[in-house]
């Protein structure tokens, strides 16, 4: 169990990273900050995993299992409004979902770690790059310093404003949405506005898409079936009044509970989108971006997680889960022979939502999320 020291300290760590946020792909300093705390702690540690991700190694010298640990280091394009000491430096830029805690979690699993290792196999503490753009998973498990630490067992959480300070949504299967973000880029040929004729505009085929794109998928209760497409931006040419515009792009983001719907959503948005171009003879490109894998909590993985809590007297239910928002961690939880589960640690009903300009972790959080994962590795590992 973490020490009043221990809390203390931690608190300022999470603080310190809070004052300056870097966002995904960008966590240079995030990442050198971890690992100058970390010392010389692990038996290994390994840096620049799919970027600037970090992972350290607790090993017990035995045979057993690898059970993984996953925190996310970046944050977020949005400025903070707070008047905490803490506050966020950058302009532009703040830790408002969390991942500053969650880090510093990771951190206080470390120290206890260190103090004592587990009686067999490993664990791995895993702070992943780039989770908020859906590509730092798949990074890190891409590059080949991932290789040899393929883990047994795969647990994170995130805190969730919402839910009771200290209590918990757990749930068996899907926890998040799958989602990519879909960019239609339709090309023409400018033209005088006085003679548009002269040109080839992608006005119609923009607005014929709006609507057909979010006739796609258009929500209702979390299902196998369940599928949704938000536009969430669109431009047409400049802002000229002498110009007709000859550029357009419409961004929508696909989103469907599980990972199977989401070839088939791809593929009809693909087609509005190609049927519009060929009637309106403007040259199409698609590309795909922020793309999450669904999140589902494996069964067993699910029962750890439900038997600590009990044990530690926290009281958890499904809550709102599934949830429409995605979640990288999916990647890890689906790797081949990894059990993988997340939980949902309360924030406290009236706090913040997360991404919101004036949301803060809870400081109190960061015992209660340490002391859970190092009950899982004494349950699994001894």
């Amino acid at each position: 169990m973490l020490t009043n020291s221990d809390i203390t300290e931690l608190t300022a760590f999470r603080r310190a990273l809070h004052r300056v946020p870097e966002l995904s792909g960008f966590e240079v300093e995030t990442a050198a900050r971890v690992v100058a705390a970390l010392g010389d702690a692990p038996d290994r540690v390994v840096a620049g995993l799919g970027g600037h991700g970090v992972a350290a190694v607790f090993d017990s010298g035995l045979a057993g299992p690898s059970v993984l640990f996953r925190c996310e280091l970046d944050a977020l394009p949005i400025q903070e409004i707070s008047s905490a000491a803490h506050r966020s430096t950058i302009d532009g830029k703040g830790h408002l979902c969390g991942h500053d805690g969650h880090t510093t979690i990771l951190m206080g699993l470390a120290r206890l770690l260190a103090r004592k290792r587990p009686a067999k196999g490993r664990v791995i503490l895993m702070f992943q790059p780039a989770e908020e753009d859906g590509s730092g998973a798949a990074a890190v498990i891409a590059d080949p310093k991932f290789d040899g630490l393929h883990p047994d067992w795969a647990f994170s959480l995130h805190n969730m404003p919402g839910c009771k300070l200290g209590e918990c949504w757990l749930a068996e299967g899907p926890v998040n949405c799958a989602s990519v973000g879909m960019k239609i880029t339709l090309e023409g040929k400018t033209s005088h506005a006085a003679q548009p004729e002269h040109g080839v505009s992608p006005a119609r085929a923009v607005a014929a898409l709006i609507p057909a794109l979010g006739a796609l998928g258009q929500g209702g209760p979390l299902g196998p079936e369940y599928r949704l497409a938000t536009i969430t931006h669109v431009t047409l040419g400049e802002p000229n009044f002498g110009v007709s515009p000859a550029h357009g792009e419409i961004w929508v983001t696909l989103r469907t509970m599980l990972d199977e719907p989401m070839a088939a959503l791809r593929a009809e948005a693909e087609g509005l989108a190609k049927a519009q171009a060929d009637a309106g003879g403007l040259r199409l490109t698609i590309t795909y971006h922020d793309d999450f894998a669904a999140c589902a909590n494996n069964p067993q993985a699910t029962e750890v997680f439900a038997n600590v809590l009990d044990r530690l007297g926290i009281v958890h239910d499904q809550g709102d889960l599934p949830e429409r928002a995605s979640e990288d961690f999916g990647r890890f939880s689906n790797l081949q022979g990894t059990k993988g589960a997340m939980v949902f640690l309360g924030s406290g009903l009236d706090h913040p939502a997360l991404h919101n300009p004036d949301y803060d972790f809870p400081d109190d959080l960061i015992p209660i999320g340490t002391e859970i994962f190092h009950r899982i590795t004494r349950q699994i590992l001894g």
